[in-house]
C-alpha cells in the first residue's frame, strides 16, 4: 500500500497529521526538492504541497508530471490560494477529455 505526505509549512499541512497522513514541514525550496525525491523513492504514492512551495520547485514538480507514481497535488496554504492546483485539474481534465470543461 502506498503512503501519503503533506509538505509546506507547518501551518499549512499540521491538519493532514490528524488524517494519518506523514507531514514534513518545510519552507526551504532546497530542502522541499530534496524530500519531494527521498518520498518519491520510498513509496508515497501522493505527495500534497503547498502551492506556495511547488510554485518555488517547478522542475522537481514537473519530474513526476509524466509518471503515474507519485501524484503531487498542489494544495492552498493558509496565506491563500494562488490558483495553481486549479489549473493543474483544468489541464488534467483537457488533456484526458479532449477540451477544457471546467471553464
Amino acid at each position: 500500500m502506498y503512503k501519503i505526505a503533506a509538505i509546506g509549512d507547518k501551518e499549512s499541512i499540521y491538519g493532514f497529521a490528524s488524517l494519518g497522513l506523514s507531514i514534513f514541514p518545510e519552507t526551504d525550496p532546497v530542502k522541499a526538492a530534496h524530500t519531494v525525491r527521498r518520498l518519491a523513492e520510498n513509496g508515497y504514492g501522493v505527495i500534497y504541497i503547498t502551492e506556495q512551495l511547488a510554485s518555488e520547485i517547478p522542475e522537481e514538480i514537473e519530474r513526476y508530471a509524466s509518471r503515474p507514481l507519485p501524484a503531487i497535488i498542489p494544495v492552498p496554504g493558509v496565506r491563500g490560494n494562488t490558483g495553481m492546483g486549479l489549473a493543474n485539474v483544468s489541464k488534467f481534465v483537457e488533456k484526458a477529455v479532449g477540451s477544457d470543461i471546467l471553464a
